[in-house]
């Protein structure tokens, strides 16, 4: 893809990945970007780079609009390799002056490429940098989604790059948000968030207090993954305003994997309580759906219902897969319950009901378990569950 420029002296000059399909266990059905950004004033500054094997795309793009040995400055806003594992490539050819870092990012910097000689200069919130008629402002974002996490705002054109805030994991030909079909966008921007976010949903909620405090004003806001919020960038701080306050709506979750279908059978019976009780209800099968998938679902479900047989007297493998990946995601203010098969033993409700408090969630029931084959008259008491279940719901949301 080419270099844009994207307001008044601002180039995108990042990679598209259309291949990538696992993002360390983040399903990437659709691709990503690395998005990188050039700006050319008295001082042209490169604010991050690409994956490592995108340095080719990058340099490329730099070409379309300036000289890459020109560049003065490079910000470098999050060290995760995806935004620097070009990086030691595009220093050698570039031999910037400096490399503006949070103090945390000089230290992660560091640890990950081992070069002292590489003119690193700290910033922190606040701080500023004229680079001509344009300045640049710092904002440190720690643990959005990594220690060494900032912001980079320039004031004059009202341009916030967002780091790993705001993104989609999404290859597209167009660089706008305002260019693409609305709800699939944010189906990405809510994926990206329940998957990469939630973990620090306080954090983000201390964020926008934060750039309130600072009175500062967006016309663009422009993430290091996925599509620039060109056209009314408000509606992207919405979305995370209300997502960060962790207030599901009123959805159930029902979350099995099965052996020879009688937990299945049990799923079933799950939702037909509580659809009795006039709540919607998503059946997610794990054999079927990716951990990534289930997380966005989670993001607006109030309860969440696992079931699983029991094997070797535990659970399946892939229901404690899915326990470990929610649980260290962390989501609040839900419900959960238990449900599952056996044929001798049955400690799977048992272990899945422990996992839930180790969560924190609101264990509304000790669980529902059935030998072997559940009949009709076995299924009842799933029945009650999901009853059981929806009523909660009622009274909570």
């Amino acid at each position: 893809m080419n270099a844009l420029e994207v307001t008044n002296g601002i180039y995108w000059v990042g990679a598209i990945d259309w291949n990538i399909r696992d993002f360390h266990g983040y399903s990437t059905e659709k691709g990503t970007t690395y998005n990188a950004y050039l700006a050319l004033d008295e001082k042209t500054v490169l604010f991050d780079t690409v994956r490592h094997g995108f340095y080719r795309d990058l340099l490329h793009n730099i070409k379309r609009v300036t000289n890459p040995e020109k560049i003065d400055y490079i910000v470098v806003n999050h060290v995760e390799l995806d935004h620097t594992g070009s990086l030691p490539k595009v220093i050698e050819l570039v031999k910037p002056e400096k490399i503006f870092c949070s103090k945390m990012g000089k230290r992660n910097l560091l640890d990950h490429f081992h070069r002292e000689d590489w003119p690193l200069e700290v910033v922190k919130s606040g701080d500023e940098i004229s680079i001509g008629k344009k300045t640049i402002t710092f904002l440190e974002t720690k643990m959005l989604h990594w220690p060494d996490s900032m912001f980079s705002y320039i004031k004059e054109d009202r341009f916030l790059i967002s780091s790993d805030a705001f993104g989609q994991h999404w290859a597209t030909s167009e660089r706008f948000a305002d260019e693409v079909d609305d709800p699939e966008l944010f189906r990405h921007a809510a994926k990206y968030y329940a998957n990469i976010l939630n973990h620090f949903s306080d954090r983000v909620q201390k964020l926008i207090e934060t750039v309130t405090e600072m009175g500062l004003e967006f016309d663009m806001i422009a993430p290091d993954h996925g599509l620039i919020w060109r056209r009314n960038p408000a509606r992207v701080i919405e979305a995370y305003d209300k997502w960060s306050k962790q207030e599901p709506g009123k959805k159930a979750l029902i979350i099995y994997d099965t052996m020879w279908h009688s937990t299945e059978h049990m799923a079933k019976a799950v939702c037909s309580g509580l659809m009795q009780e006039g709540i919607p209800v998503n059946i997610l099968n794990l054999h079927h759906t990716h951990r990534s998938d289930i997380m966005t679902e989670v993001l607006d479900a109030k309860a969440l219902i696992f079931g699983s047989p029991t094997l070797n007297n535990g659970m399946l493998p892939s229901m404690a897969d899915i326990l470990t990946y929610i649980g260290g995601l962390r989501p609040a203010n839900r419900i959960g319950a238990a449900f599952g098969s056996y044929g001798w033993s049955g400690e799977a409700v048992k272990k899945i009901n422990a996992m839930l408090e180790e969560m924190k969630l609101e264990v509304v029931s000790p669980g529902v378990r059935a030998k072997y084959v559940p009949g009709h008259d076995e299924l009842r008491p799933c029945v009650e569950l999901g009853r059981q279940i929806g009523a909660a719901i009622n009274a909570a949301v």
